[in-house]
């Protein structure tokens, strides 16, 4: 049975008592739904109709009101081309707080583009760094990383948490890490997850960007496989999208602070070991650190996330973004799974870009200053 596994990301995970979501092709469901009834298997089907669910998100595309920059809206969802342009003209307009920089290029030749988000008040500063879409089709990823450059932006003179964070810290801030698998996801295939690099040996492209960093790289919860979802690559740091941003983030590591990224969807808050049940060194300060993000994010619309180390709150995987940062020596890494829990997986509606920005918005104020304050 040909199925696309959305949670978890690889069938070592799937074990009795815990749910599963696949998406299957119209052919494979008439053959599937039986086998399920047959083997006494719940189920429950989410979307009905795939196909016109991406066309209700991206099919009104063409003609929707591209206004000009200065009106960019937040509340959709952006092609490459046109985050890129809104980079540009951030760079252009917001010159002051703005700096847009190129940390290497992807397998396709696209420039690796990241904001410098901060005021420019003493020559060093501790800092910040976010990325966003490592993963192709978790499209909410991208939409929340210009969502914080918005805010920031658009509340520092207003907010003084917002002005402190940007007086006090730098903001590195990669709207889209996992490029050329983003463009993908937008011109070919909605669900496509990986980079897209090609293997010449079984004609199958891409690696799990998010599998393929030199921590533990390639055991438990990565696939030596090359078609498989969570391939974790020929080599550690085999993809330049890898190499680029972990040459980026080792240069700076003394810097650097906190490491968050951007996934979806599960609603969680995790932090190190995703490779290991194990607890951290400083374990103290970041669980304190995550408690409170999940509780400010709660505030806004009830929503709860479930927190605490990778391993043991989503599943073991290893070579991860998170845990190279960690291992660094970033004190605070932490990954965020957005929402939702299933209902629409992949396919979050617009209408909810909003709702889920405001709430994460809320998480990482609170992480940034609690990274202010000394924890002991």
């Amino acid at each position: 049975l040909q199925v696309d596994l959305w949670q978890p990301s690889s069938a070592f995970h799937i074990v009795e008592g815990t749910v599963a979501d696949v998406r299957v092709p119209l052919n494979t469901s008439r053959s599937l739904l039986p086998y399920l009834q047959q083997a006494n298997i719940q189920y429950k089907i989410l979307i009905s109709d795939l196909q016109q669910a991406i066309e209700n998100q991206t099919g009104v595309r063409s003609h929707r009101n591209r206004r000009s920059l200065s009106e960019y809206n937040y509340e959709v969802y952006h092609s490459l081309e046109e985050i890129e342009d809104w980079m540009y003209y951030l760079n252009r307009t917001y010159s002051d707080l703005v700096h847009m920089f190129s940390v290497g290029k992807s397998y396709e030749g696209r420039p690796l583009y990241v904001l410098k988000l901060g005021k420019r008040s003493r020559p060093y500063k501790k800092a910040v760094w976010i990325d966003c879409g490592i993963h192709a089709r978790e499209w909410i990823g991208p939409a929340f990383c210009q969502w914080f450059v918005k805010e920031a932006l658009q509340t520092y003179q207003t907010d003084p948490d917002m002005r402190k964070m940007l007086t006090q810290l730098y903001f590195y801030i990669m709207p889209v890490f996992n490029v050329d698998g983003y463009h993908f996801s937008w011109t070919n295939d909605r669900f496509w997850r990986k980079t897209r690099s090609k293997n010449t040996r079984f004609h199958c492209h891409g690696v799990d960007a998010n599998r393929n960093w030199k921590v533990k790289w390639c055991d438990e919860g990565a696939s030596l496989h090359p078609c498989d979802d969570t391939y974790c690559g020929p080599f550690p740091e085999s993809e330049p999208e890898v190499k680029a941003v972990a040459h980026f983030l080792r240069k700076h590591r003394k810097q650097i602070k906190a490491y968050l990224s951007f996934h979806a969807y599960a609603q969680m808050l995790l932090y190190p070991y995703s490779y290991k049940y194990a607890t951290i060194p400083n374990f103290n300060c970041v669980e304190s650190a995550a408690y409170n993000a999940v509780n400010a994010l709660q505030s806004a619309y009830g929503v709860r996330y479930r927190y605490g180390p990778a391993s043991s709150t989503l599943y073991v995987s290893s070579g991860s973004s998170m845990d190279w940062a960690y291992k660094t020596g970033i004190p605070y890494a932490f990954a965020f799974e957005l929402r939702d829990t299933g209902h629409f997986g992949f396919l979050l509606p617009e209408t909810l870009i909003k709702p889920t920005c405001t709430e994460t918005m809320l998480a990482v104020k609170n992480i940034t200053l609690h990274l202010l304050k000394k924890c002991h």
